[in-house]
């Protein structure tokens, strides 16, 4: 096999959520370019059109935006791409929601907010999806979830954004509750990251950025291409044969303490 072939994408379908910015649209853009038919989903309409605007420069991708907040949303996005799309080979959950405050005063809507659309989005939309994921698997090469959870998921966070590292930890387990119940025709993965230039780490990275330098092995911030590099890998035929893995992408940071 062709190592060209190996790593090809060309010619899959793929779902982003929260594609329109961050982490999302760098694994979009990566997915595009690539040659994969790629759908983009986030909350603002004319966010989510104007990334995909941009994006249809390099290849085909097209805008659905979607509130993935609440289960009716959840389940609009799905019927969406359920209209369109018969078979979906790639699904990338990606939308989420960030909150910090001190632990005293740490908010319940902030506590469900986060929870809902790190957590119980992920779920629903994957659960809802299966039948299309289902018809785009083939022996081989099986259909992908790939859903991006955190290095916070992994290591106690600096900051005190309890509802989004403990999202992130739980994203991180139903990777691999998922991955046993739809293993063979559907794999499942996460993506974790570090630190990337995101509008959800930017207020971090100015503060504290140097220090995260620091604190990374390989002594930078990640780039746009390390996040398609890795969503790539695990949507193509290389990643074929993992299933159920958290994967760091962080310099490191989390993997070398």
């Amino acid at each position: 096999m062709g190592i060209e072939h190996l790593f090809s994408v060309a010619g899959k379908t793929a779902l982003v959520t929260g594609g329109s910015r961050g982490i999302g649209l760098m694994i979009a853009r990566g997915l595009v370019e690539a040659g994969a038919r790629v759908y983009v989903s986030s909350r603002k309409a004319s966010d989510v059109e104007t990334a995909a605007a941009e994006l249809s420069k390099l290849g085909t991708c097209i805008a659905l935006p979607a509130d993935l907040s609440s289960p009716a949303g959840t389940r609009a996005l799905a019927e969406a791409i359920a209209a369109r799309e018969p078979s979906l080979h790639v699904l990338v959950n990606n939308a989420g929601a960030n909150w910090g405050a001190p632990l005293a005063d740490y908010p319940d809507a902030g506590w469900d907010k986060v929870m809902a659309l790190n957590v119980k989005a992920v779920f629903d939309l994957t659960r809802l999806l299966v039948p299309q994921l289902l018809a785009a698997s083939q022996p081989g090469d099986p259909a992908r979830v790939i859903n991006v959870g955190s290095i916070d998921g992994i290591q106690v966070p600096l900051l005190e954004t309890y509802a989004y590292s403990a999202s992130k930890a739980a994203v991180h387990h139903l990777t691999r509750t998922l991955a046993r119940k739809l293993a063979p025709q559907i794999t499942v993965n996460a993506i974790a990251p570090g630190p990337f230039e995101s509008k959800m780490m930017a207020a971090t990275l100015e503060s504290f950025g140097d220090a995260i330098k620091k604190s990374c092995p390989l002594g930078r911030i990640g780039e746009p291409d390390d996040m398609a590099g890795v969503a790539i890998y695990l949507a193509s035929k290389a990643g074929a044969y993992v299933t159920g893995v958290v994967l760091p992408v962080d310099g490191g940071i989390s993997t070398t303490k």
